[in-house]
Order: structure tokens, then sequence, then C-alpha cells
């Protein structure tokens, strides 16, 4: 009898434990979803994310005017998105410690790149261009002693004693002089 009421116990105390069943989704709600997944996506830069959330929502409701907006402007926009995405990769990638003594600015970069592709684990190539006809840029050098810093702040540091600017692209990022 004992053994019969403390599986009895247990077994109430289990259907107790487990959470209620969220009520479904209307589609409409899940429509809202994919569309806020899409803002997400676009926002950080994920160019075929944000086209798969815009056309799964669109898929559930057809008549949502501003998804039809986004994929359109995706469209248009597809570079600068992808770009803006490329940025903030690179942003999070944080740099250790990163130590010049005089190096140009073409040594800093590919420094700086061996250092983000070994702390993101090849996921983030820095993937630098230096567009410099006159050559400005090659008489730069560069003496830093940074610790612990996103690879974007290095990035300015660079920039700032190169007397250059960085302008980040869907494939690259740019280096030109200012």
């Amino acid at each position: 009898m004992q053994k019969i009421l403390i599986l009895v116990v247990a077994a109430a105390t289990a259907v107790m434990a487990e959470p209620p069943a969220s009520p479904p989704q209307s589609a409409a709600q899940q429509a809202a979803a994919y569309y806020s997944k899409g803002i997400a996506a676009e926002n950080s830069g994920d160019v075929a994310a944000a086209r798969a959330a815009y056309t799964k929502a669109l898929q559930i409701n057809p008549d949502l005017a501003n998804c039809r907006f986004r994929l359109k402007e995706l469209d248009l926009n597809e570079p600068k998105v992808a770009a803006k995405g490329r940025e903030g990769k690179f942003g999070k990638v944080m740099v250790v410690a990163f130590h010049l003594d005089g190096a140009t600015l073409q040594e800093s970069l590919d420094a700086l790149n061996q250092i983000i592709d070994k702390e993101s684990k090849g996921l983030v190539a820095g993937n630098f261009v230096v567009q410099d006809p006159e050559g400005k840029l090659a008489s730069a050098k560069i003496t830093l002693n940074l610790k612990n810093l996103p690879a974007s702040a290095v990035m300015k540091y660079l920039m700032t004693q190169a007397n250059a600017k960085a302008r980040y692209d869907e494939h690259a990022i740019v280096i030109e002089p200012k």
C-alpha cells in the first residue's frame, strides 16, 4: 500500500511539474514572428536569413505590405546590408593583444588579419584592400600597444595613425587615404 501511495504521489508531482502547453499561435502571429525575425536578421546583416524569414511570413500571410516592402528594400540594398553584417562580425572579434613598433600599414593589416582569423577560428576574415594610387599610405609607420579591444577599435587606431579611412564593403574592408 505504501509503495502504491508513493507511486501515485510521484506521478502527480511529475504531472504538476510539466509546464502548461502554450496555446497555438494564429497565422497572423506566426507571420508577425517571421517578420520580426527578418528585421532582426536584416539588422545583423544576414541577407539570406532575412530573405528567408520575409518569404516565410508572406507565405503565411500574403497581405503583409510591410513585409513585401522590406523584401524589395532588401533586394535594392543587399550590398549595404551585407557590408553592415561584415562590419558587425568584424567588431565582435576581440583582439587580446596587438603590438606594433614602426610597422607599415600593410604589415599592420596583415598582423590584424592573422589575429582576427585566429580569434574567430576562421569565421571572420579581414580581407583588406588598400586603395592608394598615389602611395600616400606607404610611408606611414604605426606603433601601437593595445590589449583587449574589439577588432573595430584596433582598426580605428590603425586608421588614425596611418591617416586613412576604412569602408566596409560586402566582401572586403577598403582602406583609403583621408
